[in-house]
């Protein structure tokens, strides 16, 4: 084999750096991500006497996606606009903006510390008007 020495070299050298990333993260984990409960959110104890969204906290961090979407396709395919809660009963507008940004409104705070950690992109802003950040706030 001619400059198989360089060859073999080369390899190892590809190899190394190739798998620098692992090596490099062995042991280390990423610290979960908390989303920051806004202030915003005082206003549906006012509404519903307690803090509640439109489903219990553990179904939502799991299906809020699956919601949304289905959310999405009842208003557009069928006209519905009432969203019944199979937990509370309570009814509910199904809208992005106008029910759930309601109480969640700092995209920065709440929604982009899970999905950035998460490595997921969500679509929701191609169509929806993103939230303006207020001045001051902290992330």
């Amino acid at each position: 084999m001619y400059n198989g020495g360089l060859i073999i070299t080369g390899i190892v050298v590809f190899l190394a750096l190739a798998f620098f990333p692992f090596y490099y993260n062995i042991g280390k984990v990423n610290a979960k991500p908390e989303p920051k409960l806004e202030p915003a959110i005082k206003m549906s104890e006012k509404r519903f006497g307690k803090k509640q969204c439109v489903e219990p906290r553990e179904f939502m961090r799991r299906e809020h996606m699956v919601l949304l979407n289905n959310w999405r396709d009842s208003v557009v395919r069928d006209k519905n606009r009432r969203y019944s809660s199979e937990a509370s009963g309570k009814t509910f507008n199904m809208s992005l903006q106008n029910e759930c940004m309601q109480c969640h409104s700092s995209k920065k705070n709440f929604c982009d510390k899970c999905h950035t950690y998460m490595a997921v992109k969500p679509f929701c802003w191609d169509c929806h008007i993103e939230p303006k950040e207020k001045e001051g706030s902290k992330s």
